[in-house]
């Protein structure tokens, strides 16, 4: 018996079939290449017919998707917000008719929930209870699994770390993004880089290069590095993990500030809670939206 995890992004859709143990048997990958809407579905299905036609001895029990977007569990749609055609997109009933075996179970997931699911599977969570990972890329958002559950709010929206409110007065500037990510994400660090700069042209690969070295660089990254502390104890303090697991490619580079990003989360966070959680770095890097969508599959069969 096998699962199959289906990892969406907004430019192409990974997929991989999985033996129930953990092993990757098979894995592909085809872009969207533009697809939006039914087309962009129709690009998930033919993934997941894919593999299951290479190997047709290995039944598949569940399928589990990771989308970049919200997933409201409630209606089975989805809103993502780089494809367009997907507000309220019925991918979970566009799969169930297309593969026609109500055998095999099918999970849709947001891509911060698949992400602590796949470090609880086979990455720096396993065996935790209670952890938190911290994807950093574009945007910020994070995957709480709380007591052995991962939450998902009212509305299936928690995690929206992006938002948190971290600094006084209130900018224009954080309306679209939030304050976290205004100064703390790929784009916020990069969106610092062009202001500080006056250069249109600069990103946050200019900002790691010149750290250390170049005054506005390091400016720029010793605010993120408060941030990140900062944004960290919140959510140490609100959920007391036992590990804060940083991820996206953001970290990548940052990796190397995890340790001071402790020492500030320890400025500001409940002192018990702060002494007994780890920070770490992912250790199943790109792959962990994958993983989390396969272990979604299993999750779903019970086992």
């Amino acid at each position: 018996m096998a699962v199959i995890g289906v990892d969406l992004g907004g430019t192409k859709v990974s997929a991989a079939l999985f033996a129930r143990s953990g092993e990757m048997i098979l894995k592909e990958y085809k872009l969207l290449e533009g697809a939006t809407g039914t087309a962009a579905g129709a690009v998930v299905l033919e993934v997941v017919r894919s593999l299951r036609a290479q190997r047709p001895d290995l039944p598949v029990e569940a399928v589990g998707v990771c989308v970049p977007g919200i997933v409201y569990s409630k209606k089975g749609t989805v809103w993502a917000p780089n494809i367009p055609g997907w507000d309220n997109y019925p991918l979970k009933g566009e799969l169930e008719a297309a593969l026609d075996d109500p055998s095999i179970r099918i999970t849709i997931e947001s891509d911060r929930t698949c992400y602590i699911l796949g470090e609880v599977w086979q990455g720096a969570a396993r065996g935790c209870t209670d952890a938190i990972y911290l994807a950093v890329g574009t945007g910020i958002g994070a995957g709480i699994l709380l007591d052995g559950r991962i939450i998902h709010g009212a509305s299936d929206i928690v995690g929206a770390t992006g938002w948190m409110a971290l600094e006084m007065p209130w900018q224009e500037a954080f309306k679209p993004v939030g304050c976290f990510e205004y100064y703390a994400s790929g784009e916020g660090i990069g969106g610092q880089a062009k202001l500080l700069y006056g250069d249109p042209s600069k990103t946050s690969y200019d900002v790691f290069a010149g750290y250390g070295s170049d005054p506005i660089a390091t400016q720029i990254l010793d605010k993120a590095i408060q941030m990140w502390g900062m944004g960290t104890a919140n959510l140490v303090s609100l959920f007391n993990p036992q590990k804060v697991i940083f991820g996206g490619g953001v970290f990548g580079p940052a990796v190397r500030f995890i340790d001071r990003i402790y020492a500030e989360a320890c400025k500001w966070g409940q002192p018990i809670s702060m002494r007994e959680v780890s920070f770490c770095a992912s250790e199943v890097g790109g792959d962990a939206a994958l993983l989390g969508a396969a272990y979604l599959g299993i999750r779903e069969t019970g086992e």
